[in-house]
C-alpha cells in the first residue's frame, strides 16, 4: 500500500518539526510515501524547516506559491489542496491512499498509530477523519444532518454554533461500537482518504449552493428560528466531501475515536 500525505502551510514555523515526526510514523504503515506540500509566503521561519527537513528526508516535495493571494482564505487554501491533487494525478497513479492534514497545533499531538492502522483494512468507508480532544472543534467543515451548511451562513452564529457541536457530541455518542458516523463533510486537521473516489473531485472555497440541498435546508432552519446570510466563501472541505458523493456515493465518515492525544 501506498499513500501521499498533503497539506497546505503557511506560518506553521512553532509546529512542523513535531508535524514532520508524526508523519514519519504515520508513512511506516505504508509500503512506500510521499509528502506534498504547498506553501505560501511566511512570516516566520517554516520555508527554511521545510529546506532542513528535506535535506533529511527526500520523500518530501513542497511547492512556493509566488503568486498573489486572493482575500478569501478559503479559496487560498483550497488552491493548495488542488495542487496537491494534481501532483497525485500526475506522479502518484497507483497509490490508493491519501491524507490531508494541517500542519499546525492540532496534529502535534501524540498520534495514535494503531488506530489510524485498524481502519485501513475497512471497508465501511472513503473519506474518514476522527474526533478530537477535548471535544470536537471543526464546525466549520462540518456537514451533519439536518445542519449541512456552515455555522457563518446564519444570523446567529453563536446559537448555531452551540447547535451543530452539540448535534454532533450527541451523534458520536450514540455510536455502538466500531461504527463510524454517516456525514456530508468533516476534517478535523487530519483525513485519510481512498483516492479512486475522490482524485476526480476538487476543493472549493466558495459556498457551492448547486451541491448542497438549499431549499430543504433553508425550510429546516427555519424551524428553529436562524435567518440565513448570503455569502461567497465556504469551507473548502466542504466542496469536495459533496463533489464525491454527488460523482462516486463516496462513504464520508467521522470515527468516534481520538487519533491525536
Amino acid at each position: 500500500m501506498k499513500c501521499c500525505i498533503c497539506g497546505t502551510l503557511k506560518n506553521c514555523e512553532p509546529y512542523l518539526n513535531k508535524v514532520f515526526k508524526n508523519i514519519e510514523k504515520i508513512a511506516s504503515l505504508f509500503d512506500d510515501y510521499v509528502i506534498i506540500l504547498y506553501y505560501d509566503k511566511s512570516n516566520d521561519n517554516s520555508l527554511q524547516i521545510l529546506k532542513e527537513y528535506q535535506k533529511k528526508n527526500n520523500k518530501l516535495f513542497f511547492y512556493v506559491n509566488k503568486k498573489l493571494p486572493s482575500t478569501y482564505r478559503t479559496i487560498n487554501i483550497a488552491t493548495g489542496r488542488n495542487f496537491c491533487l494534481n501532483y497525485i494525478t500526475t506522479n502518484c497513479p497507483d497509490y490508493k491512499y491519501f491524507i490531508m492534514m494541517d500542519m499546525d497545533d492540532v496534529n502535534c499531538k501524540d498520534i495514535e498509530l494503531d488506530i489510524l492502522k485498524k481502519y485501513l483494512y475497512r471497508d465501511d468507508w472513503d473519506g474518514l477523519s476522527f474526533n478530537t480532544s477535548p471535544r470536537y472543534y471543526d464546525l466549520w467543515a462540518l456537514s451533519l444532518y439536518p445542519f449541512f451548511l456552515s455555522l457563518y451562513c446564519w444570523e446567529d452564529v453563536e446559537k448555531m454554533s452551540k447547535l451543530i457541536f452539540n448535534n454532533v457530541e450527541e451523534s458520536l455518542k450514540k455510536l455502538k461500537k466500531n461504527e463510524l458516523l454517516n456525514c456530508a463533510s468533516a476534517f478535523n486537521g487530519f483525513a485519510i482518504y481512498k483516492k479512486d473516489k475522490f482524485i476526480d473531485c476538487n476543493y472549493d472555497g466558495r459556498l457551492r449552493n448547486d451541491l448542497l440541498p438549499f431549499h430543504s435546508i433553508l425550510n429546516i432552519n427555519r424551524k428553529i428560528g436562524l435567518n440565513y446570510i448570503k455569502r461567497y466563501d465556504d469551507c473548502e472541505h466542504r466542496a469536495f466531501h459533496l463533489e464525491a458523493i454527488q460523482k462516486n456515493n463516496a462513504k464520508i465518515r467521522i470515527s468516534p475515536e481520538i487519533l491525536f492525544r
